[in-house]
């Protein structure tokens, strides 16, 4: 899903994109779906003009990450075991929210079945196309400040280990490559970014840089 009025960069305009070549769809169809997922085929156009075959992943839903924030610089951290990379991941809260709620309710949600907080502050930190060659999939993040305890409601797939970790701990496994997850890496970097340029208020900003 992308928004109708393009949000491009200062060295890009809307005439300019007008006027560049893009994709043409010939014929296609599904080739797998479940509820979450579908597998489309395409017969294709490319921009160059030639014929091609193309696979397309839709998602149901948008991706919805939340880094929580406590104020002495801390971050509620989710591990979980992932099926696609046969691989443990430590990420923030995330999840997904049908395309026709309000973002932020799935990240409300998503922080209080993952992690078992309410936050009282929010604030939209990025907007992402996940893997924009072969899927639709989208995603929102958020910074989420203001924390009390609630509990976790994890759905019947999940199993959660938890681990209150320092930022500056969190960032620099990020730098060593020890957390992968793509909302997880993009919303550190972003709050790091907020902190060094006085985005955040000082009490924050001084428990992530010192």
């Amino acid at each position: 899903m992308t928004d109708k009025k393009p949000n491009l960069p200062p060295w890009d305009s809307e005439t300019a994109l007008a006027q560049r070549p893009g994709w043409q769809n010939v014929k296609s169809h599904v080739a797998f779906q479940n509820p979450w997922i579908t597998v489309e085929s395409h017969d294709v156009v490319a921009p160059t003009g030639r014929s091609a075959h193309y696979g397309v992943v839709r998602f149901a839903n948008r991706a919805i990450g939340v880094l929580p924030l406590f104020d002495d610089g801390t971050v509620p951290m989710v591990g979980q075991a992932r099926f696609a990379l046969g691989s443990y991941s430590w990420e923030i809260p995330e999840g997904g929210a049908p395309f026709d709620e309000d973002p932020l309710d799935g990240a409300k949600r998503e922080l209080r079945e993952e992690a078992g907080l309410i936050a009282a502050n929010w604030t939209q930190i990025a907007q992402l196309e996940l893997s924009n060659s072969v899927t639709d999939e989208v995603a929102v993040c958020y910074l989420a400040t203001g924390l009390s305890e609630g509990d976790v409601e994890p759905d019947d797939t999940e199993v959660f280990a938890h681990a209150r970790v320092p930022f500056r701990d969190l960032l620099e496994a990020v730098k060593n490559n020890q957390v992968r997850d793509v909302l997880t890496v993009v919303s550190v970097w972003r709050v790091y970014h907020m902190a060094v340029t006085g985005d955040l208020p000082p009490h924050l900003r001084d428990a992530i840089v010192g």
